[in-house]
């Protein structure tokens, strides 16, 4: 049993950020059930791995939960949902608030249950402004955050392939959940929670858009390079890609006298600060490219880390999922899932707690819990049969 043994979450999310802030929840012991359509959600079969065709982004945000499966369209499936809703603690969705309001997901409905729930309500711009009933995902709020701009090249921006506008919604929405129910203990009262992938996306940029709304720099992409460091930058070595991040005097001394070039470096006008060397960062680059070309990326990254130069390879997934350091933290855990040929390494909740850890469970399986969910609903073998022949499960 986790913390948050005795709290139950209702996730009625898709994708990433709202099963995600429900997974960080269920890590620590709550109980969550995921509601989804009977033929399971889109999202479960998205990057399919497993034999049913059931695929990783599914398996990775939905382990821990219980799986509930029936027709929310009928009749008879809303008379479960909202009997379940006056049961639970939290109920999370990540939709339009339209989309929420016609399943009775809206605050307002929820509270009629439910006086003191808590409603998470993730959307991708927010419940009011003249954007508020479009639909978006990830890349639509990274591309508005302000950062893709100031990535890659002036010709070709490019989005990250790591979802981070969805997971650091979902992160958001999980730390407000536990703000939430810690004031419930003191008032008694619930509330809601709105998140948005772009409140996520702009907070997560705000030092740009500071900088660019007191002292207007309109800055351009530099590639891989940093603004205010250097050198800040991919590098490829003989075999292989390495970044470094060279902020600081300190630092940036430490580089030169790896390079065996005090004097011509720590000299120059040029290289005087942070902000110098991030405009003169070119230079810099060139020369730490020429270095590395001639060493292999163990090589290089041996002898940056003898100077302590912050130092990292550019990893392959496959190389993440080998590397030592990676398995040292005990952040991939392996779970066995009906139709896969091995066990699914599923990544832990990020921090570590030392007396309450998280825990990893497998992720369940379409409907797996249904039988279970009802008869705690107080339905009998005879009613559940009954749904089951009208195709309410």
């Amino acid at each position: 049993m986790g913390p948050l043994a005795g709290i139950r979450v209702l996730d009625f999310g898709r994708y990433v950020a709202g099963p995600y802030c429900a997974a960080l929840l269920a890590d620590f012991g709550a109980e969550v059930i995921r509601i989804e359509k009977k033929e399971g959600n889109e999202d479960r079969y998205i990057t399919p791995v497993t034999a049913d065709g059931e695929g990783s982004i599914f398996l990775q945000m939905n382990r821990n939960k219980q799986s509930l499966a029936l027709d929310v369209g009928s009749e008879s499936g809303r008379a479960i949902i909202r009997q379940l809703i006056a049961t639970a603690d939290v109920v999370v969705a990540n939709m339009s608030a339209k989309a929420a309001a016609k399943l009775g997901l809206d605050y307002a409905s929820l509270t009629e249950l439910k006086p003191d729930i808590i409603a998470v309500g993730i959307s991708a711009f927010g419940s009011t402004g003249p954007w508020a009933e479009r639909l978006g995902f990830d890349s639509i709020g990274q591309v508005m955050s302000g950062g893709v701009y100031l990535t890659g090249t002036e010709d070709q921006p490019y989005r990250s392939a790591t979802p981070w506008v969805d997971f650091g919604t979902a992160l958001h929405a999980a730390f407000a959940v536990m703000v939430a129910l810690y004031e419930r203990e003191r008032s008694g009262v619930g509330q809601e929670i709105s998140a948005s992938l772009l409140a996520t996306a702009v907070t997560f940029n705000g030092q740009p858009l500071l900088e660019q709304a007191l002292a207007a720099p309109d800055r351009r992409p530099l590639g891989n390079r940093a603004f205010n460091s250097g050198p800040t930058d991919l590098f490829r070595t003989k075999d292989g890609w390495i970044a470094t991040h060279v902020v600081s005097k300190p630092l940036f001394a430490r580089w030169a006298r790896l390079m065996g070039e005090e004097e011509q470096w720590l000299t120059d006008p040029r290289f005087s600060d942070d902000i110098s060397r991030g405009l003169n960062g070119e230079l810099l680059s060139q020369r730490m490219s020429e270095w590395c070309a001639e060493r292999s990326r163990d090589e290089a990254l041996d002898a940056l880390a003898a100077a302590n130069i912050p130092a990292g390879p550019v990893l392959s997934p496959q190389e993440v999922v080998d590397h030592p350091q990676v398995k040292a933290l005990d952040l991939l855990r392996p779970v066995t899932y009906p139709g896969l040929t091995k066990p699914a390494e599923l990544t832990a909740a990020p921090a570590l707690l030392s007396r309450t850890p998280s825990e990893t469970r497998a992720p369940p399986m379409l409907g797996e819990h249904t039988n279970f969910i009802l008869e705690s609903l107080g339905y009998d073998p005879e009613a559940i049969s009954r749904l089951r022949q009208d195709g309410v499960i």
